[in-house]
């Protein structure tokens, strides 16, 4: 069974060709079925098209295919010998900032598109920026149309050297460059005769090799309890005083017989049993969902977390983020009330101060801003009713990210990244 996933996130300028490089990869990686292809065709031809528009692949929203733009974040799976995929073709628009966070949130990788006509756009850098900002570990700059400028190597490098300065003021870890054209396949599925200068490898080659094991947090042990297990079956004694605490390992290794401590409560204990679908195992790690059976009968509840004694989150009220708000109706501001969704708590929130507004185009501070509007970023200070158990987000995606909830229509208003406690 292959087991290895790569979440990966395309972003670009508008028409830069997203839905087309996906397109490429699910027909040259034969990840469609014929009906689909036929739909694909017809639909092509009706358009007055001589070849099939495998954007059409992906853009699944009628109103999107009218338009000939993706308007939501569409996610396709498709797989090779190697490994599995989930691919999120997020949008190009500036209205849609917010579909690019969700997009990008639980990527291991961003393949931002650029238009080698083109050059880079300002959507292009905020991309990148929002990248950096979800801490996605890889990025891979995929030049497009290379086709549409006799696939010079000139125009390849300018690009290249001119987002590497821009990349040099962000928080970039693996950055990747690869000159494509989806529309005739160069350089996605296989190498490209049409650029023998260029000597690295195919994107879907990239895709297969990047190494994303080690991006995943094995140090910090972090359990949120997402549920109380308790069977009560009469007629099975064994299970008549079973109490398991299920949930998904949010970071680190848990195994039978570590010590642990509870928190809020401080107390400490040890695993007795880590239990799966599949049976008992001796070791559990991220992003495994298990059932842990401790030794000692302590109170826990959801929204608790399990973790080392001498390895804990910050356990605060007060937490600095950065927000990137996403109600059209409502504004972000000082004193605004909404509901924390962090791990598995659920808490009341009050935004306690607002220190600046970000500008994701040239990277300025607005320390003056009153608050925040739809698709806007922002550095806040909020403050909970009930204690949250944080890491920074730079440290672990999982105990550093939370979403924001309007109390009254329980809409998710805004996404944020814990910076620190404060």
């Amino acid at each position: 069974m292959n087991t290895d996933i790569l979440r990966f996130a395309t972003a670009g300028s508008v028409d830069d060709g997203k839905s087309t490089l996906i397109g490429r990869l699910l027909y040259d990686s034969k990840s469609i079925f014929e009906d689909q292809l036929d739909a694909v065709e017809r639909t092509s031809r009706g358009r007055g098209e001589e070849q099939a528009n495998l954007a059409l692949l992906t853009d699944g929203l009628r109103a999107e295919r009218e338009q000939g733009i993706t308007i939501d974040v569409a996610y396709r799976y498709f797989a090779t010998p190697r490994r599995t995929f989930i691919i999120a073709d997020t949008p190009g628009h500036i209205q849609y900032t917010r579909n690019m966070v969700t997009g990008a949130s639980t990527a291991d990788l961003a393949v931002i598109l650029v238009d080698a006509r083109k050059g880079l756009q300002e959507q292009s850098r905020r991309h990148a920026f929002l990248a950096t900002l979800l801490q996605v570990p890889h990025l891979v700059v995929a030049v497009n149309k290379m086709d549409l400028v006799d696939y010079d190597r000139d125009r390849f490098e300018e690009i290249r050297r001119e987002f590497t300065d821009f990349a040099a003021k962000l928080d970039v870890a693996d950055l990747t460059f690869i000159p494509i054209s989806a529309l005739h396949g160069d350089n996605v599925v296989e190498r490209s005769p049409e650029m023998p200068w260029y000597e690295g490898s195919s994107l879907l080659h990239h895709l297969e090799n990047v190494h994303i094991a080690s991006d995943r947090n094995l140090i910090d042990a972090r359990f949120p309890v997402q549920y109380v297990v308790r069977p009560h079956k009469a007629d099975d004694p064994e299970l008549h005083d079973y109490r398991g605490y299920a949930g998904q390992v949010a970071g680190g290794v848990l195994r039978q017989g570590d010590e642990v401590v509870h928190l809020p409560s401080g107390l400490t204990t040890r695993i007795k049993r880590i239990a799966t679908a599949g049976g008992d195992v001796d070791e559990a790690f991220s992003p495994m969902s298990v059932t842990l059976l401790l030794e000692d009968d302590i109170d826990v509840s959801r929204g608790d977390m399990i973790c080392r004694p001498n390895n804990r989150p910050a356990e605060a009220r007060d937490v600095q983020a950065m927000v990137c708000w996403m109600s059209e109706s409502k504004k972000l501001t000082p004193r605004s009330k909404l509901l924390v969704k962090h791990t598995t708590r659920t808490a009341k929130v009050m935004v306690r101060d607002l220190l600046y507004r970000l500008d994701v185009n040239t990277l300025h501070r607005d320390e003056s801003a009153e608050g925040l509007d739809l698709n806007e970023i922002g550095r806040v200070v909020l403050r909970s009713a009930q204690p949250l158990f944080v890491d920074p987000y730079k440290r672990n995606r999982a105990t550093g990210g939370f979403i924001l909830i309007d109390e009254h229509t329980n809409a998710t208003v805004g996404a944020g990244m814990v910076l620190a406690a404060d």
